[in-house]
C-alpha cells in the first residue's frame, strides 16, 4: 500500500514566518572593541639543532592567552612547521606584554 506524501505548504509557511522575524545572530551581537597588547619582551626562539640539521625555515603562529599583568597564561600553534613550532612555543611563553584590564589573546608570528 502506498502512502501518500504530505504537502509541504504548512511546514513552508510556518519556516517563512519563522525567518522573516528573525535576524542574523551576527547582526545582533556585537563586536568587542580589537585591543592589541604590546609586547613588551617578544622572545627570539632558539633553533632546535634538528630544525639547523634539516635546514628548516618558515612562520609559525602562535595564540597565546595573556593574563591582565602581562606574563602569558597558554600558548597555542595555529600554523607553521611541527619542528620549529615547539622552539617557537617556548619563546612565546617566556615573552611578556604590556598589563591591560583583562586577558587577552594575541597571535604571535616567529620567522624562522
Amino acid at each position: 500500500m502506498r502512502t501518500k506524501a504530505k504537502p509541504l505548504g504548512v511546514f513552508a509557511f510556518f519556516l517563512a514566518i519563522g525567518s522573516s522575524n528573525a535576524t542574523p545572530a551576527r547582526a545582533q551581537a556585537k563586536a568587542p572593541a580589537e585591543t592589541k597588547r604590546q609586547a613588551k619582551h617578544l622572545v627570539t626562539p632558539n633553533v632546535s639543532d634538528l630544525a639547523k640539521k634539516l635546514n628548516l625555515s618558515g612562520t609559525v603562529r602562535i595564540e597565546v592567552l595573556i593574563e591582565p599583568d602581562g606574563t602569558v597564561k597558554k600558548t597555542r600553534v595555529i600554523g607553521g612547521n611541527p619542528v620549529l613550532a615547539m622552539d617557537a612555543e617556548i619563546a612565546a611563553q617566556k615573552s611578556t606584554f604590556m598589563p591591560g584590564p583583562t586577558e587577552t589573546t594575541e597571535v604571535i608570528e616567529f620567522k624562522f
